[in-house]
């Protein structure tokens, strides 16, 4: 992948996150021991982190392991999500963005990688949001394909053992190409609440 335009993906995701109810935030979802409370605050730094990869911004956001602190929201997070999320479109939309070398989650990356990264995040936590709170998914196409590439790149490398985020599920050839993506992603497409 060259650039990709994460503004359509961004904008489905920030659609998800604006349909969750309070009663929703403490529901489980496909992303092991992680609520749908969790997960927005995931999607709410990695917004940030990767805003700021894109600008080669580095320091605080792009240096912490995003296992280093716990995934809770504050209370702004309604406003917050969708302006981090449209900043991160718009930080991507540089072609600077994804060339030279930068970093995120502490990890020295090539642009260009790390902007295959983020379409993945955005991609399969959507569908994690999706499904727990029981909303239709259909990302954006240019967005799924450069997921759908990075986590068959991740699961066939050697030194990342079986699966980016987990054992790869099986899943037929024939599959849409999401629930593809979501198998590589060590999810089960079939998964429900």
């Amino acid at each position: 992948m060259t650039t990709a335009d994460l503004g359509p993906q961004t904008g489905i995701v920030a659609r998800l996150a604006s349909a969750v109810t309070e009663e929703q935030l403490t529901a489980a979802t496909p992303c092991p021991g992680c609520a749908v409370h969790n997960l927005l605050s995931h999607l709410l730094s990695l917004s940030v982190a990767f805003r700021d990869a894109a600008r080669k911004e580095l320091g605080a956001s792009t240096d912490t392991s995003p296992n280093a602190a716990p995934w809770d929201l504050g209370p702004g997070w309604r406003e917050q999500l969708p302006e981090a999320l449209d900043e991160l479109a718009a930080a991507w939309r540089d072609p600077a963005a994804w060339t030279g070398d930068t970093r995120a989650g502490g990890v020295d990356l090539p642009g260009a990688v790390a902007g295959a990264v983020v379409a993945d995040e955005l991609v399969i936590h959507g569908w994690d949001l999706a499904r727990a709170t029981g909303q239709e998914y259909t990302p954006d196409p240019g967005a799924l394909d450069a997921a759908h590439g990075f986590l068959l790149a991740a699961a066939g490398d050697p030194d990342r053992g079986n699966g980016l985020f987990g054992p790869v599920v099986p899943v037929p050839a024939g599959a849409p190409l999401l629930d593809r993506a979501v198998g590589l992603s060590g999810r089960d497409p079939e998964w429900r609440p």
